[in-house]
């Protein structure tokens, strides 16, 4: 089996990341108000820098729509003659963006917590080293 190269696990991990929250990120954005698919992906974009691109929301939005969570709102017809589904967010849509919110804090602060024990324990050992200690205490110790 070949490897992966970094370029491509940075990649898939991105990919990974934006997966798992465009749920959530869909259901931010119409809690606000409803929008078509087109108005949610120029949201995402612009609110992140450019840096949350979601090209495909589509499957997202049918996904949540057959959950409960979102439904369609209204429709619009354009100058050009093309139909704007505009969604929006139910009441079973807040409770599930309510959980979902809490548990993405959760797990944002036992990421963070981890990384900064990992990085703290190895500074402190760098520490250690340096000055010849054989023990050391660690903030992050409990």
């Amino acid at each position: 089996m070949g490897r992966i190269s970094n370029k491509d696990s940075r990649s898939a991990f991105e990919d990974s990341f934006k997966r798992a929250t465009s749920p959530m990120m869909t259901l931010l954005l119409l809690n606000e108000k409803p929008m078509y698919v087109y108005n949610l992906s120029q949201e995402l974009e612009k609110r992140s820098n450019s840096t949350y691109k979601m090209a495909f929301l589509y499957p997202v939005l049918y996904r949540l729509q057959e959950q409960g969570y979102v439904e369609e709102f209204s429709q619009e017809i354009t100058d050009s003659h093309r139909t704007r589904n505009y969604y929006t967010i139910t009441e079973s849509g807040r409770e599930y963006l309510r959980f979902m919110m809490k548990k993405y804090r959760e797990l944002l602060n036992a990421t963070l917590y981890i990384a900064h024990c990992t990085l703290h324990i190895a500074h402190c050992t760098l520490k250690s080293a340096f000055f010849q200690r054989r023990r050391f205490f660690c903030c992050c110790q409990a």
